[in-house]
Protein backbone atom coordinates (compact mmCIF):
# COMPACT_ATOMS: atom_id res chain seq x y z
CA UNK A 1 0.00 0.00 0.00
CA UNK A 2 1.70 3.71 -0.96
CA UNK A 3 0.19 4.77 2.23
CA UNK A 4 0.68 4.54 6.24
CA UNK A 5 -2.30 2.31 6.88
CA UNK A 6 -2.42 0.57 9.46
CA UNK A 7 0.55 2.72 11.60
CA UNK A 8 -1.02 3.50 14.78
CA UNK A 9 -1.78 6.72 13.97
CA UNK A 10 -3.94 5.69 11.02
CA UNK A 11 -5.47 3.51 13.12
CA UNK A 12 -6.15 5.37 16.03
CA UNK A 13 -8.38 7.89 13.61
CA UNK A 14 -11.47 5.67 13.87
CA UNK A 15 -10.91 3.98 17.06
CA UNK A 16 -13.69 5.90 18.51
CA UNK A 17 -16.48 4.69 16.56
CA UNK A 18 -16.71 0.81 16.13
CA UNK A 19 -20.05 1.27 14.89
CA UNK A 20 -18.68 3.45 12.20
CA UNK A 21 -16.30 0.86 11.09
CA UNK A 22 -18.52 -1.89 10.72
CA UNK A 23 -20.90 0.28 9.36
CA UNK A 24 -23.95 -0.52 11.42
CA UNK A 25 -26.67 1.85 12.89
CA UNK A 26 -25.41 3.62 16.51
CA UNK A 27 -29.53 2.45 17.29
CA UNK A 28 -28.31 -1.67 16.77
CA UNK A 29 -29.01 -3.99 18.88
CA UNK A 30 -26.37 -7.35 19.49
CA UNK A 31 -28.35 -9.11 16.73
CA UNK A 32 -27.88 -6.58 14.00
CA UNK A 33 -24.60 -6.13 14.96
CA UNK A 34 -23.88 -9.92 14.73
CA UNK A 35 -25.51 -10.03 11.81
CA UNK A 36 -23.33 -7.20 9.54
CA UNK A 37 -19.95 -8.85 11.97
CA UNK A 38 -20.79 -12.06 9.93
CA UNK A 39 -21.70 -10.24 6.39
CA UNK A 40 -18.73 -7.90 6.33
CA UNK A 41 -15.92 -10.82 7.58
CA UNK A 42 -17.71 -13.06 4.94
CA UNK A 43 -16.44 -10.52 2.46
CA UNK A 44 -13.19 -10.15 4.07
CA UNK A 45 -12.09 -13.69 4.72
CA UNK A 46 -9.18 -14.93 2.47
CA UNK A 47 -11.01 -17.58 0.84
CA UNK A 48 -13.32 -14.83 -0.49
CA UNK A 49 -10.28 -12.86 -1.63
CA UNK A 50 -8.46 -15.26 -3.87
CA UNK A 51 -8.59 -13.61 -7.09
CA UNK A 52 -8.01 -9.98 -5.95
CA UNK A 53 -4.40 -8.72 -6.19
CA UNK A 54 -2.05 -9.29 -3.34
CA UNK A 55 -2.13 -5.79 -2.23
CA UNK A 56 -6.09 -5.84 -2.07
CA UNK A 57 -5.66 -8.98 0.16
CA UNK A 58 -3.53 -7.64 2.49
CA UNK A 59 -5.90 -4.71 2.79
CA UNK A 60 -8.76 -6.71 3.58
CA UNK A 61 -6.81 -9.16 6.06
CA UNK A 62 -5.40 -6.39 8.21
CA UNK A 63 -8.42 -4.25 8.45
CA UNK A 64 -10.44 -7.46 9.04
CA UNK A 65 -7.91 -8.09 12.27
CA UNK A 66 -6.70 -4.58 13.09
CA UNK A 67 -10.42 -3.14 12.62
CA UNK A 68 -13.01 -4.96 12.16
CA UNK A 69 -12.54 -7.87 14.67
CA UNK A 70 -11.61 -5.15 17.75
CA UNK A 71 -15.06 -3.34 16.67
CA UNK A 72 -17.19 -6.42 17.09
CA UNK A 73 -15.57 -7.24 20.57
CA UNK A 74 -16.52 -3.91 21.67
CA UNK A 75 -19.30 -3.45 20.17
CA UNK A 76 -21.50 -7.39 21.17
CA UNK A 77 -21.97 -6.59 24.85
CA UNK A 78 -24.37 -4.21 25.93
CA UNK A 79 -21.81 -2.89 28.62
CA UNK A 80 -19.59 -1.89 25.71
CA UNK A 81 -22.10 -0.13 23.37
CA UNK A 82 -22.96 2.07 26.15
CA UNK A 83 -19.58 2.99 26.88
CA UNK A 84 -19.21 3.71 23.45
CA UNK A 85 -22.26 5.72 23.10
CA UNK A 86 -21.57 7.63 26.20
CA UNK A 87 -18.38 8.47 24.40
CA UNK A 88 -19.68 9.61 21.22
CA UNK A 89 -22.38 11.63 23.06
CA UNK A 90 -19.51 13.44 24.71
CA UNK A 91 -18.00 13.84 21.70
CA UNK A 92 -21.15 15.54 20.23
CA UNK A 93 -22.15 17.67 23.17
CA UNK A 94 -17.99 19.22 23.45
CA UNK A 95 -18.33 19.70 19.39
CA UNK A 96 -21.88 21.62 19.90
CA UNK A 97 -20.54 23.48 22.53
CA UNK A 98 -17.06 24.52 20.54
CA UNK A 99 -20.02 25.16 17.24
CA UNK A 100 -17.67 22.73 15.30
CA UNK A 101 -20.11 20.03 14.33
CA UNK A 102 -20.15 20.98 11.26
CA UNK A 103 -21.20 18.31 8.51
CA UNK A 104 -18.83 18.68 5.82
CA UNK A 105 -21.08 16.08 3.66
CA UNK A 106 -24.03 16.34 1.85
CA UNK A 107 -25.37 13.14 4.03
CA UNK A 108 -24.35 14.76 7.25
CA UNK A 109 -25.96 18.48 6.28
CA UNK A 110 -28.91 16.61 4.90
CA UNK A 111 -29.32 14.57 8.05
CA UNK A 112 -28.69 17.55 10.10
CA UNK A 113 -31.68 19.76 8.51
CA UNK A 114 -34.56 17.64 7.70
CA UNK A 115 -37.46 17.47 9.92
CA UNK A 116 -37.55 15.54 13.48
CA UNK A 117 -39.93 12.90 12.09
CA UNK A 118 -37.73 11.80 8.71
CA UNK A 119 -34.45 11.86 11.23
CA UNK A 120 -34.57 7.93 11.49
CA UNK A 121 -35.34 7.33 8.31
CA UNK A 122 -32.52 9.38 6.72
CA UNK A 123 -30.54 8.39 9.01
CA UNK A 124 -30.77 4.85 7.57
CA UNK A 125 -30.85 5.25 4.46
CA UNK A 126 -27.86 7.16 4.27
CA UNK A 127 -26.31 4.50 6.01
CA UNK A 128 -27.29 2.05 4.10
CA UNK A 129 -25.71 3.53 1.06
CA UNK A 130 -22.45 4.46 2.55
CA UNK A 131 -21.80 0.82 3.93
CA UNK A 132 -22.42 -0.85 0.67
CA UNK A 133 -19.11 0.30 -0.81
CA UNK A 134 -16.85 1.20 2.46
CA UNK A 135 -14.61 -2.34 1.72
CA UNK A 136 -13.77 -1.66 -1.25
CA UNK A 137 -10.26 -0.55 -1.06
CA UNK A 138 -8.37 1.15 1.22
CA UNK A 139 -9.31 4.38 -0.34
CA UNK A 140 -13.17 3.92 -0.19
CA UNK A 141 -12.16 2.60 4.02
CA UNK A 142 -11.31 5.88 4.78
CA UNK A 143 -13.48 7.68 2.74
CA UNK A 144 -17.15 5.54 3.81
CA UNK A 145 -15.87 4.52 7.16
CA UNK A 146 -15.14 8.92 7.91
CA UNK A 147 -18.37 9.95 6.42
CA UNK A 148 -20.32 7.18 8.88
CA UNK A 149 -18.66 8.30 11.99
CA UNK A 150 -19.99 11.76 10.90
CA UNK A 151 -23.27 10.81 10.23
CA UNK A 152 -23.51 8.78 13.45
CA UNK A 153 -22.54 12.07 15.64
CA UNK A 154 -24.75 14.24 13.60
CA UNK A 155 -27.65 11.64 14.25
CA UNK A 156 -26.98 11.48 17.93
CA UNK A 157 -26.90 15.33 18.12
CA UNK A 158 -30.27 15.36 16.41
CA UNK A 159 -31.05 12.90 19.25
CA UNK A 160 -29.85 15.21 22.01
CA UNK A 161 -32.71 15.29 24.87
CA UNK A 162 -34.34 12.18 23.58
CA UNK A 163 -33.80 8.43 24.16
CA UNK A 164 -32.09 6.71 21.51
CA UNK A 165 -34.70 3.75 21.31
CA UNK A 166 -32.22 1.08 21.05
CA UNK A 167 -33.34 -2.53 19.85
CA UNK A 168 -33.10 -5.17 22.36
CA UNK A 169 -33.31 -8.71 21.25
CA UNK A 170 -35.24 -9.96 24.93
CA UNK A 171 -37.65 -7.53 24.53
CA UNK A 172 -39.19 -5.78 27.25
CA UNK A 173 -37.56 -6.11 30.64
CA UNK A 174 -39.93 -7.58 33.36
CA UNK A 175 -41.79 -4.87 35.53
CA UNK A 176 -40.48 -6.32 38.33
CA UNK A 177 -36.86 -6.96 37.58
CA UNK A 178 -36.23 -2.95 36.70
CA UNK A 179 -34.96 -2.09 40.40
CA UNK A 180 -32.90 0.76 38.68
CA UNK A 181 -33.21 3.65 36.37
CA UNK A 182 -30.71 3.46 33.17
CA UNK A 183 -30.15 5.74 30.42
CA UNK A 184 -32.47 4.65 28.04
CA UNK A 185 -35.55 3.26 30.23
CA UNK A 186 -36.88 5.03 33.15
CA UNK A 187 -38.02 2.95 35.72
CA UNK A 188 -41.32 2.00 36.23
CA UNK A 189 -43.33 4.29 39.05
CA UNK A 190 -46.72 5.47 39.37
CA UNK A 191 -45.24 8.64 39.41
CA UNK A 192 -43.85 8.54 36.06
CA UNK A 193 -46.98 8.94 33.05
CA UNK A 194 -44.35 8.53 30.05
CA UNK A 195 -43.11 5.32 31.15
CA UNK A 196 -45.99 2.90 29.47
CA UNK A 197 -45.05 5.57 26.46
CA UNK A 198 -41.16 4.65 26.69
CA UNK A 199 -41.98 1.60 26.50
CA UNK A 200 -44.30 1.71 23.92
CA UNK A 201 -41.98 3.55 21.95
CA UNK A 202 -39.49 0.51 21.66
CA UNK A 203 -42.42 -1.88 20.46
CA UNK A 204 -42.92 0.89 17.37
CA UNK A 205 -39.38 0.93 16.57
CA UNK A 206 -38.93 -2.85 16.65
CA UNK A 207 -42.67 -2.83 14.13
CA UNK A 208 -40.50 -0.44 11.87
CA UNK A 209 -37.28 -2.94 11.92
CA UNK A 210 -39.43 -6.09 10.88
CA UNK A 211 -41.05 -4.00 8.17
CA UNK A 212 -37.63 -3.72 6.32
CA UNK A 213 -37.21 -7.06 6.23
CA UNK A 214 -41.17 -7.15 5.08
CA UNK A 215 -42.07 -9.66 8.52
CA UNK A 216 -45.44 -8.60 8.40
CA UNK A 217 -46.64 -10.96 11.55
CA UNK A 218 -44.30 -10.08 14.01
CA UNK A 219 -44.34 -6.11 13.23
CA UNK A 220 -48.09 -6.56 13.50
CA UNK A 221 -47.95 -8.53 17.28
CA UNK A 222 -44.94 -5.32 18.16
CA UNK A 223 -47.69 -2.79 16.92
CA UNK A 224 -50.54 -4.27 18.71
CA UNK A 225 -48.20 -4.37 22.22
CA UNK A 226 -47.56 -1.20 21.72
CA UNK A 227 -51.36 -0.55 20.89
CA UNK A 228 -52.14 -2.10 24.74
CA UNK A 229 -49.31 0.23 26.24
CA UNK A 230 -50.52 3.61 24.71
CA UNK A 231 -54.01 3.60 23.28
CA UNK A 232 -54.73 6.82 21.95
CA UNK A 233 -51.10 7.34 20.07
CA UNK A 234 -52.31 7.60 16.76
CA UNK A 235 -48.98 6.88 15.07
CA UNK A 236 -49.06 3.49 16.37
CA UNK A 237 -53.28 3.13 14.56
CA UNK A 238 -52.04 4.87 11.30
CA UNK A 239 -49.00 2.30 11.08
CA UNK A 240 -51.00 -0.89 12.11
CA UNK A 241 -53.74 0.45 9.75
CA UNK A 242 -51.07 0.10 7.00
CA UNK A 243 -49.35 -3.22 7.90
CA UNK A 244 -53.44 -4.92 7.91
CA UNK A 245 -53.65 -3.80 4.16
CA UNK A 246 -50.12 -5.87 3.32
CA UNK A 247 -52.13 -8.46 5.13
CA UNK A 248 -54.86 -8.09 3.25
CA UNK A 249 -57.38 -7.02 6.02
CA UNK A 250 -58.96 -3.91 4.96
CA UNK A 251 -61.49 -4.14 7.54
CA UNK A 252 -58.75 -3.47 9.83
CA UNK A 253 -57.07 -1.03 8.60
CA UNK A 254 -60.18 0.76 7.97
CA UNK A 255 -60.77 0.50 11.80
CA UNK A 256 -57.33 1.37 12.56
CA UNK A 257 -56.79 4.29 10.46
CA UNK A 258 -60.36 5.61 11.58
CA UNK A 259 -59.01 6.02 15.31
CA UNK A 260 -55.72 7.47 14.15
CA UNK A 261 -58.18 10.18 12.64
CA UNK A 262 -60.33 10.41 15.49
CA UNK A 263 -57.32 10.93 17.96
CA UNK A 264 -55.39 13.34 15.22
CA UNK A 265 -58.24 14.70 12.25
CA UNK A 266 -54.57 16.07 10.31
CA UNK A 267 -52.94 13.34 10.95
CA UNK A 268 -51.49 13.37 7.08
CA UNK A 269 -50.87 9.99 6.21
CA UNK A 270 -53.95 8.38 7.69
CA UNK A 271 -55.95 10.91 5.68
CA UNK A 272 -54.00 9.73 2.73
CA UNK A 273 -55.03 6.01 3.04
CA UNK A 274 -58.75 7.18 4.14
CA UNK A 275 -58.91 8.51 0.61
CA UNK A 276 -57.74 5.87 -1.00
CA UNK A 277 -60.08 3.54 1.09
CA UNK A 278 -63.06 5.58 0.52
CA UNK A 279 -63.59 5.82 4.20
CA UNK A 280 -66.51 7.89 5.72
CA UNK A 281 -64.92 9.64 7.83
CA UNK A 282 -68.16 12.41 7.59
CA UNK A 283 -69.47 10.48 11.32
CA UNK A 284 -65.83 10.24 12.95
CA UNK A 285 -66.05 11.52 16.55
CA UNK A 286 -63.18 13.57 17.57
CA UNK A 287 -60.95 12.31 20.57
CA UNK A 288 -60.53 15.83 21.91
CA UNK A 289 -58.37 14.29 25.41
CA UNK A 290 -55.67 12.75 22.56
CA UNK A 291 -52.62 14.94 22.22
CA UNK A 292 -50.78 15.38 18.52
CA UNK A 293 -47.89 12.76 18.10
CA UNK A 294 -45.07 12.93 15.64
CA UNK A 295 -45.17 11.32 12.30
CA UNK A 296 -43.60 7.96 12.01
CA UNK A 297 -40.84 7.40 10.11
CA UNK A 298 -40.98 5.40 6.58
CA UNK A 299 -39.08 2.74 5.82
CA UNK A 300 -36.26 3.58 3.86
CA UNK A 301 -37.27 1.21 0.89
CA UNK A 302 -40.51 2.02 0.91
CA UNK A 303 -40.72 5.71 0.82
CA UNK A 304 -41.12 5.63 -3.22
CA UNK A 305 -45.24 6.52 -3.52
CA UNK A 306 -46.30 5.60 -0.13
CA UNK A 307 -45.27 3.74 3.05
CA UNK A 308 -45.75 0.35 1.39
CA UNK A 309 -45.10 2.07 -2.08
CA UNK A 310 -47.05 0.10 -5.18
CA UNK A 311 -49.79 -1.54 -2.37
CA UNK A 312 -52.77 -0.12 -3.66
CA UNK A 313 -51.53 -0.63 -7.60
CA UNK A 314 -52.49 -4.16 -6.87
CA UNK A 315 -56.05 -3.52 -6.11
Amino acid sequence: MSYSAFSPDWLNQFSSDPYAILGVSVAADERRILTRYRSVAKRLHPDAQFSAPSSHQEFVGQVLSKLVNPAYQRLKQEKGRSEILATLRFKVRRLTREQELKPQTDAGQRLLSIVEAEVDVIYEDQLGQLCQSQYDSPEAFELYTGQIAELNLIYLRRKMGTVVMREKRTGLMATSMATTPTSTVSEPSSTNPHVSISYADRHFKRAQEYLRTKNITAALQELKDAIKLDPKNSNYHCLIGQVYLLANLPGMAKVHLKQALRLEPTHGIALKYAQQLNLDLSSLTIDTNAAPQARPPIPAENRKNSLFGGIFSRR
